[in-house]
This record gives C-alpha cells, structure tokens and sequence, in this order.
C-alpha cells in the first residue's frame, strides 16, 4: 500500500496520518522541498483517487484526511522501516522497538511471548 506510492505522494499521506488532517497549503507548508501549490493539490487529488485520503470542505477550503484503514497502513509503514532501516529483520526492528522502553507490564510481555510462540508455530 504505502511501500507502492511515489515518494512525495508517500511524503503527504504520512504527514496526513501525522496531522489528522489539513489543507493543501498545510500540507505544503510541512513539505522538505516543497513543490508548487498546484503540484501538491495535483498529488492530493492522486491520493484521493487511490481512495487512500477524503475531502471536506471548510470555510471555502478543502480539508484532507486520511481514509481509515489503521491496521493496512501501520502493517505497510512497518513493513516499510524493517525493509528500508533493519535490512528487512523483523527481529532488528523488534529488539530496537523493545531497546526504546524503560520497562514493560506482564501484558505486554505476554503479548510479545505469545507473538514470538506463533512465529514458531508458523516456522513449523
């Protein structure tokens, strides 16, 4: 999904997802590079037609948002970082994740155990 999108069209659904929502110029604004205002409003117009965000109109503007779809796109953004920061380890990217906590409760040191059990029973 997102691993599928040219750069800056990745670049606005990400920073869409970040901000909740925003305008063209919004969008613009928080850009690295930004292009022109009618290239962004171009590549919204792109993002909207894959479905992947949704306008309103708010004092005589449009607002965009992302379309939700939570687990597609957190699943396309980790599969993403592993791929392009762990060389593709999802064990590097976990054991980094784990390395920015102090500490963990029972629950979540369940959960884990749990997913690294199922990983073994899918090996197997």
């Amino acid at each position: 999904m997102i691993e599928g999108l040219p750069r800056r069209e990745r670049e606005i659904f990400e920073l869409l997802c970040s901000a909740g929502e925003a305008t063209a110029a919004e969008v613009r604004g928080a850009m690295a590079d930004a292009p022109s205002h009618s290239a962004v409003r171009t590549l919204l117009a792109r993002l909207e037609g894959k479905g992947m965000i949704r306008h309103r109109v708010a004092d005589q503007a449009y607002v965009y948002t992302p379309v939700p779809q939570a687990s597609k796109v957190r699943e396309s953004a980790l599969r993403q970082v592993v791929k392009t920061f762990f060389n593709g380890s999802a064990a590097s990217a976990a054991t980094a994740l784990l390395g920015l906590t102090k500490s963990l409760d029972p629950k979540e040191l369940e959960a884990l155990q749990r997913a690294i059990d199922e990983a073994r029973e899918r090996r197997s």
